[in-house]
């Protein structure tokens, strides 16, 4: 089988019990609140809405994050470049 995506980092979701949830392939986070956390990740945009939902890790760099809460939803969207290219939601928040 060949490998068509080449050049795109692998993106993968581990869950644990509803409440513990860790992603790799994470571009950027877009917004994130205790009820929904919307993430750009190799494969699309992800929306992950839930209860209590805290970004308990977050490498930008590895493209990894780890969220703590409960866990309702997890809807991929094929929409892309949200966010300023290059720009993090803690740059913009940070100017």
């Amino acid at each position: 089988m060949e490998n068509f995506n080449i050049g795109i980092k692998q993106h993968k979701v581990t869950m644990t019990n509803r409440q513990t949830c860790l992603l790799t392939g994470v571009k950027d986070v877009l917004s994130f609140d205790v009820r929904e956390v919307i993430l750009e990740t190799e494969q699309g945009m992800l929306t992950i809405r839930g209860e209590d939902l805290h970004v308990s890790r977050l490498s930008l760099d590895l493209g990894e994050v780890d969220l703590d809460g409960k866990v309702d939803s997890l809807i991929y969207s094929n929409v892309s470049g949200m966010s300023h290219k290059g720009e993090s939601l803690f740059t913009k928040l940070f100017r």
